[in-house]
Parts: C-alpha cells; sequence; structure tokens
C-alpha cells in the first residue's frame, strides 16, 4: 500500500467515525502534532504509530512480503 493511501485510509476512517484528531490522539496515546502532521502529508509515522492509530479506529496494519521471484 502507498504511503498517501495509508494516509487516506486513517483519515477517512476518523472523519467516518467523527472522532476528532484530538481524540483520536488522546485515545492512541499518538501525540496531537504527530498525527497532525501525519494527516497533512508532512509526517513521517513509525509502524509503531500506524498501528495504535489503526487500533483505535477498528483497523488492521499488515505487511506483505513481495513475491521478488516468480516460479515458471
Amino acid at each position: 500500500m502507498h504511503f498517501e493511501k495509508i494516509i487516506k485510509s486513517i483519515k477517512e476512517r476518523r472523519e467516518e467515525l467523527q472522532v476528532t484528531q484530538e481524540t483520536l490522539a488522546e485515545l492512541s496515546g499518538v501525540g496531537l502534532r504527530t498525527l497532525k502532521q501525519f494527516e497533512s502529508g508532512k509526517g513521517n509515522p513509525t509502524l509503531l504509530t500506524l498501528s495504535k492509530l489503526a487500533d483505535v479506529l477498528g483497523m488492521e496494519v499488515r505487511l506483505q512480503v513481495k513475491n521478488l521471484f516468480r516460479n515458471e
């Protein structure tokens, strides 16, 4: 998933649930400034930060390994 899609997904889910940035920051333990930077596309959150935000929003962060070699 591209970084822009992650940002969009988190922000859309937050808005869908009608959760303010302040509330999400408080519930997730992520700093409000960090969250605002992330949603504006200026931040570079860690996997832990993404996991905290996703957990509060009822989302899941998954990593997928690319198949670099194809069996032919």
